[in-house]
């Protein structure tokens, strides 16, 4: 059960999955990796305009509120204002074979494209708690096999793909997503976001405007175990899509506003936490050449896009999608035991509601 299902007000509307993938060609896939007593782990996919079209590039941009962690690709990012590709998320030290496995997945599908340059997005987020995150265990066929489950509809959420090992508010964290459908005169656009959460001290728990983290602080082994990680630990990667037409500079302010989506969920920020985001917009069918070696007589390109004074509600959708995304996650999640026994406790949902009562 999501968060609308336990009767959480949340603001806005969500559109038809309050999902990612409620913006039009977007597509979401998991590997998820669970074996023994000691990898808990995975790779999640997010294909822009899907697999038929993933060469052609949207406008985005990127933000770092705290750089404890890592994006690939963000210099490009900032050159050009343009992604293609696979964006993908996974564990600390599985950037690299992730990395790989986009390229080993583009030579597959699209040989001519292989034979340019290419420069994935990859991010991560830490899972060493529950996982044996220095062992081999990601491998790029993992990561070409996220690409290949990548999907339309309703998106899996909690302990899944990049998102298996993770923890947020020392509760059970994971992969979370929601949406939000954003009128603009006669036209209806899409915000969707989807979080790898993996951040927050108990503490700090707030939900629908509720301190509730004091109240449920007594199960808390990664805060107060013996292992015990710093308050705040971990990361958050978030991704925000729309099919509204936005400039580059538009779709890095949507990615500013992530962090005011999740201090609604009561985070202060950790210097132990990377906290990087990514936005990009489909609303234009291509913002440069998909080849990188255009040939012809030389032409130009046009954007058209929503202007600066009316990106307002483009801006309160990111935020409330963030801050619904984490509650998503954390009510998707169960308890998990991982590496020497260390424990992860589900946030105890019957509890949480009666404190919201």
């Amino acid at each position: 059960m999501r968060a609308r299902d336990h009767g959480l007000r949340l603001t806005g509307q969500p559109g038809p999955h309050n999902a990612i993938t409620d913006v039009p060609g977007v597509e979401v896939g998991y590997t998820t990796l669970v074996e023994g007593d000691a990898v808990r782990t995975g790779v999640t996919a997010i294909l822009p305009r899907g697999r038929a079209d993933f060469d052609v590039p949207c406008a985005a941009g990127w933000f770092s509120l705290n750089g404890n962690g890592e994006m690939t690709g963000t210099a490009l990012l900032s050159e050009t204002g343009a992604l293609r590709l696979p964006v993908l998320i996974t564990n600390t030290h599985a950037v690299g074979p992730c990395h790989r496995g986009v390229v080993d997945w583009v030579a597959r599908e699209k040989p001519a494209v292989a034979d340019q340059w290419l420069l994935p997005v990859v991010a991560e987020t830490w899972d060493g708690y529950l996982n044996d995150i220095n062992g081999p265990h990601v491998r790029p066929e993992h990561a070409v096999a996220a690409i290949d489950a990548a999907r339309p509809g309703p998106v899996e959420e909690g302990s899944v793909g990049g998102g298996t090992g993770m923890n947020c508010y020392a509760f059970k964290g994971g992969s979370g997503t929601s949406s939000r459908v954003v009128r603009y005169g006669p036209d209806s656009y899409t915000v969707g976001v989807f979080v790898q959460a993996n951040f927050g001290s108990r503490r700090e728990l707030t939900v629908c405007g509720v301190p509730v983290g004091e109240a449920l602080a007594d199960d808390n082994p990664m805060e107060d175990g013996d292992w015990a990680t710093p308050p705040g630990a971990g990361s958050v990667i978030a991704v925000v899509a729309t099919d509204a037409p936005l400039l580059p500079g538009q779709c890095t302010a949507l990615a500013r506003r992530v962090p005011l989506g999740l201090a609604r969920t009561g985070t202060t920020g950790s210097h132990f936490s990377g906290d990087i985001f990514l936005a990009f917009s489909t609303g234009n069918a291509t913002t440069q050449t998909p080849s990188a070696f255009p040939r012809g007589e030389p032409g130009y390109d046009t954007l058209r896009h929503v202007p600066w004074n009316r990106t307002d509600d483009f801006f309160a959708a990111v935020v409330q999608g963030v801050e619904e995304a984490v509650l998503n996650a954390l009510l998707a999640a169960e308890a998990m035991v991982g590496r020497h026994g260390r424990r992860s406790p589900a946030l105890p949902v019957d509890r949480l509601l009666e404190l919201l009562r």
